[in-house]
């Protein structure tokens, strides 16, 4: 069973959500919360494997009760979906670059909803490498996105670094082991060595980070990596 918490300040939407989620196979609502602060503490308590969170909550925001979360969470860490309006929203882009594992539009068919929580809990992206491109190519680059030090590649191996460079583009790990010619255990191993060395939580983080850290550019995402990853 998957263990979810749902967090949203409008009790309708969060009841509609837990009754969703209540019927379907392979969930379980282990709790709700209405702000930021009762996600935080929840979540420390309930360990759940998948919070689904609205990104604007009043009082503590959904970002940071999400860099909250993560902090204080044991390994496993849960993985957090963002729940927004906009899908091309600079906090959507916010709670990636945090550790977010994919965000849902709020008026995504429940169908969809729900297949969408069972990938993420298995450790995938949810949103097409076109949404993810387009998000990130958007920001990444903007003045705020490049206050914080982008993250260093020197760390990771030649291989590594092909790995990181196809996730950013928004592979899957079979099509990544279909391009490599390796096992698709092969590639687990290395996003995992991959997520270690740069401190990352999600998948979707490091797409994040091969476009800030110049490994992939905006308008180039198939294009063939450099030789050595540019590191600013």
């Amino acid at each position: 069973m998957t263990r979810l918490l749902i967090v949203d300040d409008q009790v309708l939407i969060r009841a509609g959500l837990a009754a969703l989620a209540a019927a379907a196979p392979g969930l379980e609502v282990v709790g709700q919360a209405a702000t930021g602060e009762e996600a935080v503490e929840l979540a420390a308590a309930l360990r759940p494997d998948v919070v689904l969170m609205d990104i604007r909550l009043p009082g503590m925001s959904g970002i940071t009760a999400l860099q909250h979360i993560l902090d204080r969470a044991p390994r496993p860490k849960p993985k957090i979906v963002m729940l927004t309006v906009f899908d091309l929203d600079e906090y959507v882009y916010a709670a990636l670059r945090a550790g977010a594992s994919g965000f849902l539009l709020k008026d995504t068919p429940p169908e969809r909803l729900l297949a969408a929580v069972a990938l993420i809990a298995e450790g995938e992206m949810l949103f097409a490498p076109t949404v993810t491109r387009r998000l990130v190519e958007t920001f990444a680059h903007q003045p705020e996105a490049r206050r914080a030090q982008p993250a260093s590649l020197a760390e990771l191996t030649e291989r590594e670094t092909d790995v990181l460079h196809l996730v950013g583009q928004g592979l899957a790990n079979e099509q990544i082991a279909q391009r490599l010619v390796v096992s698709i255990a092969t590639v687990k191993t290395h996003l995992n060595r991959i997520m270690s060395k740069l401190g990352l939580q999600s998948r979707a983080q490091a797409v994040v980070v091969a476009y800030e850290s110049g490994l992939l550019s905006p308008g180039r995402a198939g294009a063939q990596r450099p030789s050595r990853p540019v590191v600013p």
